[in-house]
């Protein structure tokens, strides 16, 4: 691995989207959302980011359900376990915060699970929009314009929620 980094910005439907990688891998896809500073489109060009700008924009124009990016989150074990839990749901359903808590063999662990969720540094890559509360409510959204942002990823990949 190298130090070297690289930063983009990026637009999308659900706003811009900040991209950064470590030594060909992405570190970081958050959602920016609309209420922050303006902010300028652009950045570094390595390949790693533009891989990562085509796989993101196939996905928004519903050409894409997975993706095949190298990714290096950096967060502590059990953010990483959740974090690969996230990974494992598929396209167009979802998991409680219950049910992750549940595959990790720690079934009391649901609070926990949501700030993990929280902290995730890869949006729609590593998909933490598609968690629900157990009842299929929508809960809070750390990334973009938060509820609203939440919405449009959902719709965007029909899954079917209770406000």
């Amino acid at each position: 691995m190298t130090n070297d980094t690289a930063s983009r910005i990026i637009a999308s439907p659900v706003g811009p989207i900040h991209l950064n990688e470590q030594g060909g891998a992405l570190t970081l896809v958050r959602l920016i959302g609309s209420q922050s500073a303006k902010v300028d489109l652009g950045g570094d060009s390595t390949a790693t980011l533009r891989q990562a700008e085509r796989q993101l924009d196939e996905y928004f124009r519903g050409r894409r359900r997975t993706f095949d990016l190298t990714l290096r989150p950096q967060g502590t074990p059990f953010q990483r376990a959740v974090w690969n839990a996230l990974a494992q749901i598929d396209f167009g359903t979802t998991r409680s915060y219950g049910d992750i808590a549940r595959s990790l063999g720690q079934p009391s662990a649901a609070r926990a699970i949501g700030g993990a969720v929280g902290a995730n540094p890869l949006a729609i890559v590593v998909p933490c929009h598609r968690v629900l509360a157990g009842n299929g409510r929508l809960t809070g959204f750390s990334g973009g314009d938060g509820i609203p942002t939440k919405v449009s990823l959902l719709t965007l990949e029909g899954i079917e929620f209770r406000p």
